[in-house]
């Protein structure tokens, strides 16, 4: 089936999730900062969470894929990858399980099965686990906390849409922001170049090891031809840029046009899906204090290279004309309340997932969004949210389509 993302709003029919695990149970406060989290989630109630977001999915036509389990499977197809994954994983997990590569290759080959190595890259090891087979000088010994990792957990993995984008047949193979999530996009790169369903398949518009960063979270197909890509804390000019050429210099992609959103640097508005997401052919949801200070810039192909504009007429103009579409209607998160809006925004009431034209999942808790949603005649799917709302993501950033089905005109 490889990938098909040629809109964000087509009927959903695969997407990848990441069902929250051990990882987040290594999250202790002094470490939440370094980490990204602030607060620490119960892992239970986040799983149980979890599960209805992915009932909701198959209720809906979705079939749904997880992380972990394709990481094993491609393992288990070509069982010679398997010690290059664990040399990999440990070479990019750090200076102290670099310095403890052979301890931990030795113990991480030695796990029974490819999912149980799988989980076990991602929930990270302590000094404790590795006891004895842990050989450090006697100043390390004496003052290394034992809740110390050897190697990092990942506790993010949850939000699936930020180490890659599906992006018409191909992906963008993420360097990520902060270093905490960089190894994410591993697991991403071995999925897409070896598992079965995808290898020889799906073409990598950019890859982890370009030197600029660029997130899932910013990245939004408007259509086939059109994408939208946030200007933000998480995404430079010279990854979109990079991105762009790439992009408009192979004749398998569609895309012809994107539409750079200039959001604020600041960790509530991280990525653009957290102010701004689609929600029906000519619907979109906008946390409303972005369009007083919204800059847009317009990239448009010529040839195999490429133009740049600044424009200087509203997003909704702006849309309309990338669209084609007579007019746009911007869905204010929170509506006309400003407590609403900053409270919800940052509970992800922006953070919508289509599921189909005018059908979107979206965090209960947000029910001043969710009602103003529903009056402009969308469909509304909720979902629990009071433990996987501690990791500030909603239900797009837990999610990466693989498969939408194309629109009807």
């Amino acid at each position: 089936m490889g990938i098909c993302v040629k809109s964000e709003i087509g009927p959903l029919k695969k997407v990848l999730l990441h069902r929250p695990g051990k990882e987040l149970e290594q999250l202790v406060p002094e470490e939440l900062e370094r980490l990204l989290f602030d607060d620490i989630p119960y892992l239970a109630l986040a799983q149980a969470e979890h599960d209805t977001f992915a009932d909701i999915l198959r209720s809906q036509g979705a079939e749904v894929v997880y992380l972990e389990e394709l990481m094993a499977e491609t393992l288990r197809a070509e069982p010679a990858l398997r010690e290059r994954f664990v040399r990999q994983f440990l070479q990019e997990g750090g200076p102290i399980a670099q310095t403890h590569a052979d301890e931990l290759f030795d113990m991480l080959m030695e796990l029974d099965d490819e999912l149980t190595l799988v989980r076990k890259t991602m929930s990270g090891v302590t000094t404790e686990e590795m006891g004895d087979r842990l050989r450090d000088g006697p100043l390390t010994r004496l003052t290394r906390s034992r809740r110390q990792f050897v190697l990092d957990p990942i506790p993010n993995l949850y939000f699936t849409r930020d180490p890659f984008a599906s992006i018409g047949c191909g992906v963008s193979l993420h360097q990520m922001y902060s270093v905490t999530r960089r190894r994410e996009t591993i697991y991403g790169s071995y999925i897409m170049r070896c598992h079965p369903d995808f290898a020889g398949q799906v073409p990598l518009w950019y890859d982890r090891t370009a030197p600029f960063h660029i997130e899932g979270g910013d990245i939004l197909n408007l259509s086939a031809e059109v994408l939208a890509i946030g200007l933000s804390q998480r995404t430079s000019p010279e990854a979109i840029e990079l991105l762009a050429q790439r992009l408009f210099a192979d004749e398998r992609a569609e895309v012809r046009r994107i539409l750079v959103l200039d959001i604020p640097n600041m960790r509530a508005f991280m990525h653009l899906d957290t102010v701004f997401t689609q929600l029906d052919r000519d619907k979109f949801s906008v946390h409303p204090e972005i369009l007083h200070s919204l800059r847009l810039y317009d990239i448009r192909r010529e040839g195999h290279s490429m133009r740049v504009e600044e424009r200087s007429e509203t997003l909704e103009d702006v849309l309309k004309d990338a669209l084609g579409l007579e007019r746009v209607t911007l869905i204010r998160c929170g509506g006309k309340d400003n407590i609403a809006s900053a409270r919800e925004q940052w509970n992800d009431g922006a953070n919508t997932l289509c599921i189909a034209p005018g059908k979107v999942i979206v965090y209960n808790r947000n029910y001043v969004t969710n009602r103003i949603l529903r009056d402009n005649g969308v469909e509304v799917f909720e979902m629990p949210s009071s433990e996987l709302a501690r990791g500030r993501g909603g239900p797009r950033c837990m999610s990466m389509p693989l498969f939408r089905e194309a629109l009807n005109d």
